[in-house]
Formats: structure tokens, C-alpha cells, sequence
């Protein structure tokens, strides 16, 4: 269907931070599942999205996380918010910037949004914390 793209620098990049930011076991699980069909999809976020965006000096990790958890739950991209909010563990954002991130979400884009992405993030919390116990860490 389509030809791999070589690697690029930005692709190298873009992998780096990815593995930083979702850890390395959601990101090798992504990858085992691309196919032909996705693999261009693939690339692209992890140059454009990874590579270019996240990898900007401007914005910490933790800020450019707060930020994308409020743009996802102002567009109803559940599966995405649980994937951000468990980055947070990788990026140091706290569980209060989440909650204030989705208050501003209540007010600029609707309180269902924000309503629905509280509950998400408390499934995700809640997942997390048992996860710690179970490995012992809490």
C-alpha cells in the first residue's frame, strides 16, 4: 500500500518523546498492532504530533499535558483522555492541575464535557492507585 518513510530525525525525536510521555509499553503495544493500512497515520504522529509539537522547548511536559487533557475533553475524545491522564505519572502534571484544567473546560467548553472527563480521570486515578498497591508502591 505504501512504502515505509525512512526515519527522520523528527521521527527519532518524535519516538523519543513519545516513550517519554505514554512509556514504553503503550508505545511498543501501538506499534505491534500498526499495519500496513495505519503505518503512515503512525508516522505522522509521532513527527508531527511527538516530534514537533511536544518536542518544543516552549512548554514543559507537565504544561503541554495539562493543556492536551483540556483540549481532548472539550472534544469528547474519551479514549484519548484516559490515555493522557495516565501519561500524567510520566509528565508531572498533578492530579489538582487535571482538576483545574477541566474546570476551564467546564467554562469555555460545557460543563458535560468536564463532567464526563472528571469521571474518566477518576476511572483512570483509581486504576492507577490500584496498580501502585498491587505492585506495592502506594
Amino acid at each position: 500500500m505504501n512504502e515505509p518513510s525512512p526515519i527522520s530525525e523528527r521521527y527519532r525525536r518524535g519516538m523519543e518523546t513519545r516513550r517519554a510521555v505514554l512509556g514504553d509499553s503503550h508505545v511498543d503495544r501501538a506499534q505491534s498492532i500498526s499495519t500496513e493500512f495505519d503505518r503512515p497515520f503512525q508516522e505522522l504522529i509521532t513527527e508531527g504530533a511527538w516530534g514537533t509539537v511536544w518536542s518544543r522547548p516552549g512548554l514543559t511536559k507537565r504544561e503541554r499535558s495539562i493543556v492536551t487533557i483540556a483540549l481532548l475533553a472539550a472534544l469528547g475524545q474519551d479514549e484519548e483522555v484516559a490515555m493522557h491522564v495516565r501519561a500524567t505519572a510520566n509528565t508531572g502534571a498533578s492530579r489538582n492541575d487535571i482538576c483545574e484544567a477541566l474546570l476551564h473546560v467546564a467554562i469555555y467548553a460545557g460543563v458535560p464535557a468536564a463532567n464526563h472527563a472528571i469521571k474518566i480521570a477518576k476511572q483512570v486515578f483509581e486504576q492507577m492507585d490500584a496498580d501502585q498497591t498491587t505492585r506495592g508502591e502506594a
